[in-house]
């Protein structure tokens, strides 16, 4: 993929990403990234979502070497490059402010494994990352180890969360399915006793999903 097409996918996303609440006023960012060029596309810092263009996204090396784009990188760049260090696997990254899973990064509580679609999408219940300052590479290497065990996202301590994905469109998706866990979990608390699912639950569905794989 070239570096105009990653900056046409990043802008793509970022738009949807805003519209649907994800981000707010400048905060939260996304990026993609290519492992075999070593070039990461990232949202520009504090520009405005509603009048973002293609051409606004920051073409990257993840040691922070601007290679193409007229503004700065998101401030949070370190936390995306070291989730791609920490994650091969993962081409794309998306780092929400979505006000449910920001309150209980906020609360410093994880979101437990309540809906048996967060063992396929998630990896399970979603866990918190200790603080960092922002714009630190400890935002990335946290988060990092909070997701070890198959997590595809995480919490962050009193900052938001963060998703990982194999594209733009996998890692979007669970970070849509982190906020709405967290909603989920928020009005169960004020309803009544959270129930999480039972172990055997979470196995009998991670045994049906790799049956299905394999159809």
């Amino acid at each position: 993929m070239t570096i105009e097409e990653m900056r046409q996918t990043v802008h793509a996303w970022t738009k949807q990403s805003y519209a649907e609440h994800l981000f707010a006023g400048t905060s939260g960012n996304l990026s993609a990234y290519d492992a075999d060029s070593g070039i990461m596309v990232i949202t520009p810092t504090s520009r405005p979502y509603e009048t973002i263009l293609p051409e606004d996204m920051v073409a990257m090396k993840l040691d922070g070497t601007v290679l193409e784009g007229k503004w700065k990188p998101s401030s949070e760049w370190r936390l995306h490059a070291e989730l791609y260090k920490a994650f091969p696997e993962a081409g794309a990254v998306v780092h929400t402010h979505s006000p449910y899973a920001t309150g209980f990064a906020v609360a410093h509580q994880p979101i437990p494994c309540i809906l048996i679609e967060m063992v396929p999408f998630l990896g399970g219940g979603v866990p918190l990352a200790d603080y960092a300052t922002p714009g630190t590479n400890e935002v990335g290497t946290y988060a990092a180890a909070a997701m070890q065990g198959g997590h595809y996202g995480c919490l962050m301590a009193n900052h938001g969360a963060v998703a990982i994905g194999k594209d733009l469109e996998q890692a979007h998706i669970r970070a849509v399915y982190i906020e709405d866990a967290a909603r989920i979990c928020a009005y169960a608390k004020g309803i009544g006793t959270v129930h999480t699912m039972s172990e055997e639950n979470i196995q009998d569905m991670i045994r049906v999903a790799a049956e299905n794989a394999k159809k």
